[in-house]
């Protein structure tokens, strides 16, 4: 049994909210609809891929704060879009305008999900730190029916810095009332969630589902949500 915890603050993204299954499901919906296949002559799958290729681009430049959040949702598309010759800007900003509002309204989770929360959240403060956008992440929050179980949300967007950087986490502390040694982080990304709530002093839980391989120390490691109840309880 792990040590008594008095605060627990989960990453969102690729740990709760499904973002894979999410996003594409988004994706290939507004595909359809704007009739890109016929446009660009291009398959769905095909459009995907380089999409997420240049999606990762541009968010490693956010977490970098080599772009702001306005720059990472255009170029994203139009630099997709570019590579197929394609550069209507109304178009294509029509496009990315849909699905900002269409993605964040999916509700895709991850397997045991909200069983997990439930056992835990009369037992524990629970709390959300995540690197997204601010309204985005409440609009996720409240479609998916996370947000009831979460006390303090904290947003990269709103704090001005990203995981990994120590503000994020020491202030996301200070708003939940929490000291370091009785937090603990839960999140998926290696960098982002456990080498920057380690930097910080708090423990952390890896959650890898793919059952990555790695090389980092870390306080726990789950391979499915279901797990984390049996690690606290």
């Amino acid at each position: 049994m792990a040590k008594k915890y008095q605060h627990l603050f989960f990453d969102l993204d690729h740990t709760l909210w499904d973002f894979e299954k999410n996003s594409k499901q988004a994706l290939i919906e507004l595909y359809d609809s704007y009739d890109w296949q016929s446009i660009l002559n291009l398959p769905v799958d095909e459009f995907l891929q380089s999409y997420y290729q240049k999606n990762d681009e541009m968010w490693a430049l956010y977490r970098a704060n080599k772009i702001d959040k306005a720059t990472l949702r255009h170029r994203r598309f139009a630099e997709t879009f570019a590579i197929y010759n394609y550069e209507h800007d109304e178009k294509v900003a029509n496009f990315e305008k849909d699905y900002i509002h269409l993605a964040p309204q999916k509700t895709a989770l991850f397997p045991g999900c909200i069983a997990m929360l439930q056992s835990l959240h009369d037992k524990f403060p629970m709390h959300i730190i995540t690197n997204g956008f601010e309204e985005t992440q409440h609009i996720k929050l409240a479609k998916s029916g996370l947000s009831p179980f979460f006390d303090k949300i904290i947003t990269s967007d709103k704090i001005g810095v990203n995981k990994p950087e120590a503000k994020i986490f020491v202030e996301a502390m200070r708003l939940a009332g929490a000291d370091r040694q009785s937090s603990l982080m839960i999140g998926d990304n290696l960098l982002a969630d456990i080498l920057g709530a380690r930097n910080v002093g708090m423990d952390q839980v890896f959650f890898n589902p793919q059952s990555n391989q790695h090389q980092e120390k870390v306080s726990f490691e789950i391979k499915a949500l279901s797990e984390l109840p049996g690690l606290l309880l």
